[in-house]
This record gives structure tokens, sequence and C-alpha cells, in this order.
């Protein structure tokens, strides 16, 4: 018999979140953050992250983990979040797998097997290429020579993820895609029900302008302020995520607030894009598409009930 496994996910600022408490309460559920940048202490306001008041008593893991200093990456993401699930299960309750990181939650689903892959000067050598003037594009081009599809699914910008795929095709002759896709041909590990929670284009654009616009009025700028002058720089993984660089841009001078702000509503919209492209690629995903349910989270709800009764998930 297959362990239970519910994820619910979507494009950034859709509204996971609320719905996502509302479904561990009502099948007895606790909740595992399925996002690259909540697991960093002290990065709150450009993460989005959950508050303690919003978790209504729900148990969630993977959120505060880790110092913005060290590495985290889906080999990492996998290992742990097989440990708390362990957790999960041993509590008798099932977890929910929440979050936007679609590879994340296809490590887990397909139990991607990462042994192939080892340190090796390889990294180190393309790291030193990501700091130089121009780094991120450099890499890219190269990613594109030996990987175009890969080129086409990870921005430029995800220097960590380019890295990674470069590396894996250096190490094993292989692309990283080709291998990614056999992964997914595997059945899935667990008895699950893999909910997208999807609107319109234009609803969900006009949410991410308002979310950027509260984080600064929350204090984003203050934060990674804060962020610098704990000594967190540019470099490091966690000072590259969505919002952080462009204020690190703005605190050094290099270009102006609104500057900031225009860039990180476009480069969220972007990426809200490109989760969507990579979930209509994944197989057996159930669509939650919020006009269909005039809005309404209780008949979302229902419906997301009834799916996992289907199932023999609950």
């Amino acid at each position: 018999m297959k362990k239970p496994l519910v994820i619910l996910t979507g494009p950034t600022a859709v509204g996971k979140t609320a719905l996502s408490i509302r479904l561990a309460k009502a099948i007895g559920g606790e909740i595992i953050s399925a996002d690259s940048m909540q697991v960093y202490k002290g990065m709150d306001i450009g993460s989005a992250k959950i508050s303690h008041e919003e978790m209504d008593g729900v148990c969630h893991h993977l959120i505060d983990i880790l110092s913005p200093e060290e590495e985290f990456n889906v080999m990492i993401f996998q290992q742990k979040c097989k440990e708390a699930m362990e957790r999960i299960y041993k509590a008798g309750h099932i977890p929910i797998l929440t979050g936007g990181t679609g590879f994340y939650i296809q490590a887990v689903l397909y139990d991607i097997d990462f042994s192939k892959e080892e340190e090796s000067g390889i990294r180190s050598r393309l790291e030193e290429i990501s700091k130089q003037k121009d780094g991120p594009r450099i890499l890219h081009e190269m990613l594109q020579k030996v990987d175009p599809k890969s080129a086409e699914a990870i921005h430029l910008n995800n220097v960590k993820r380019v890295i990674r795929a470069i590396e894996f095709y250096e190490l094993t002759g292989t692309r990283i895609s080709d291998h990614n896709e056999e992964e997914k041909q595997k059945e899935a590990a667990y008895n699950s029900a893999y909910f997208v929670l999807n609107d319109e284009r234009e609803l969900l654009y006009r949410r991410i302008d308002q979310r950027v616009d509260e984080m600064f009025a929350n204090g984003l700028v203050e934060e990674v302020s804060r962020l610098k002058d704990f000594g967190y720089h540019r470099q490091m993984v966690s000072m590259q995520g969505l919002g952080y660089k462009e204020v690190l841009d703005y605190l050094d001078g290099h270009i102006s607030l609104e500057e900031a702000i225009y860039l990180i509503k476009r480069d969220t919209r972007h990426f809200a894009k490109r989760q969507l492209t990579w979930f209509r690629r994944e197989k057996d995903v159930v669509w939650v598409d919020m006009p269909k349910f005039q809005y309404q989270e209780d008949l979302i709800l229902n419906y997301m009930l009834d799916v996992l009764k289907e199932r023999g998930i609950i």
C-alpha cells in the first residue's frame, strides 16, 4: 500500500496559503513547504512567508530551518522532505506538500534518483564563471548549446539550476532534461492527488503587482538592508532570490527604487508563467480553476475532498 500524499501547488500569489490551511484542518494534515526561499530565517517579506498567526495551529515543516548563508537545493529538499513525511506518518497525519517549486514537488512525488550527482571541480569552475561580468548569460549560453530544452525551462538568473544542468551533462554525458523526463515516467511513489490552483492570467498578474506593493509597504527594503548589514551578499544562493537581488541592486545604487519595483513585478509575472508551463507538462494533475468555482473556497475545498475520497487518500 502506497502512503498518502496531497500536493497543493499553483503559480505565485494565486492563493495557495489560505486554502492549504483549510485543507489541512479538513483531512488531519500537516504542511510541508515546497519553496526554495521560505527555508531561510530572516527572509520573511520577500518570500511571502506564512506567519505564525496564518498557520492557525496547523503544523508546518521546512520553514525557517536554514541561515541565509547555507546551501539549499533540490537534493537537500528531497532529503528533508522525506524526513518530515516520516514524522507526519508516525503522527497518523497526511502530508500536504504546498508551494510553487515544481521541480521540488516532482523530486518527491516520483522519488527522483540524484545518486549519480557528485561534487566535482566542474561546479567550482562554473561558479567562478557566474561571478564574472555577464556570467549568468555566459552560463545560460553554455547550457543552450548542450541542452536547449533545459535552457528554455530555466531562467538565466536561476544560476544555481543552470550550473546544475551543465554539471550534470559534463558528469554523465546525458542532458538533465532527458534524465528528468525518464524519471517522470516512473510511477508516483505515493497514493497522491496533485492539485494545481489557477486563475485567469489578468487577475493573477494584478494580484502579483499588489503583493509586490505590499512587500515594499511592509518593509522589504529594510529587510534586505538588515540582511546586507549581517554580511549576506549577492553571491549567496539565498540573496539571488526574486525580490532580494533587485533590492540589493537598489541599495548598492545600481538602480532606482522605482526600477527595482518594476523589475520585481515583471520578473514575478514571468516566473508565474514559467510555473504554469511546468505544471502543464506534469502528468496526473488535477487543475482547480478558481473562476469555475466562483472563487468560493468552500466549493473548491469540497471538490478537493471529493477527489481525495475517490482516490482513497482520506
